[in-house]
């Protein structure tokens, strides 16, 4: 029996999206959440800060908990420093990229959006996506750094702004060739937990797609055959535990978390 848990990693809580999956997916093993809320949010910060400080703060996370595995849970996160996490740690990790193979697969008119942070859209590893599983689509790009707060608020007990999410979808839909757009990929974690909300503000019926199923499968055949306990213990840990992050305790609590802990 290997008891030691599998660690994912998000600058907020965007990556519960994530584990909710793989807990699914994985209902005996251990799980540790980590939310870098000393760091948040990561879309508006520069490529060379994120390089900088996710490697030495999954170095420190993986001395304390001593994973399995990893899982960046978080697509800035992982588009910028995926490579020097795994150059630096010997720890099975497993990255999140933007959906964008399975949305050329399931779009009729060829016309795909990809919604993320500013950080992750600029990516030239986006474009690469593109050329690579959706030649003969156009994708469009938008980043909102509005949709990581709504999400965030969501979770603290708060309405989510309907308004908000319209603005920040006409990002999007106002581009040339918008109207088109039949599928959506959420390339930031935090979007499919306001995915009710994205929906109804759509100008159009569209199709979300995100990447939370192919992460888990990833986990489970990296971890098959290691057998977890029968009593899986789930926690949450903070870079700073402030009254905020004190208040998704009840939103924590949905996902099997009932610990909280701070770095």
């Amino acid at each position: 029996m290997d008891d030691r848990p599998i660690l994912l990693f998000d600058s907020g809580v965007g990556g519960l999206s994530v584990l909710a999956t793989v807990r699914e997916l994985l209902p005996q093993a251990s799980l540790v959440y980590v939310a870098d809320s000393a760091g948040f949010p990561y879309g508006t910060k520069s490529e060379a800060e994120i390089a900088a400080r996710v490697p030495a703060l999954l170095g420190r996370l993986a001395e304390r908990y001593d994973p399995r595995l990893i899982v960046i849970a978080c697509n800035t996160a992982s588009t910028i420093a995926l490579g020097a996490v795994r150059a630096a740690l010997d720890v099975p990790i497993v990255g999140t990229v933007p959906a964008i193979k399975p949305a050329a697969e399931i779009s009729a008119t060829r016309v795909i959006g990809v919604l993320g942070t500013d950080a992750t859209v600029r990516q030239p590893y986006v474009a690469d996506l593109a050329a690579r599983f959706a030649s003969d689509c156009t994708v469009l790009r938008h980043g909102s750094a509005a949709l990581v707060e709504l999400a965030e608020a969501k979770l603290r007990g708060e309405p989510a702004d309907r308004d908000s999410c319209r603005a920040a979808l006409a990002g999007l839909f106002d581009q040339p060739g918008g109207d088109r757009i039949d599928v959506v990929v959420n390339a930031c974690t935090h979007f499919p937990l306001i995915a009710d909300e994205l929906a109804a503000a759509a100008p159009h019926a569209v199709t979300f797609v995100d990447g939370a199923n192919g992460i888990a499968r990833r986990v489970a055949h990296l971890t098959a055959g290691q057998d977890g306990p029968a009593k899986p213990k789930h926690r949450a840990v903070f870079t700073r535990l402030s009254a905020p992050e004190r208040r998704l305790m009840r939103a924590l609590a949905r996902y099997g978390i009932d610990r909280l802990e701070s770095l």
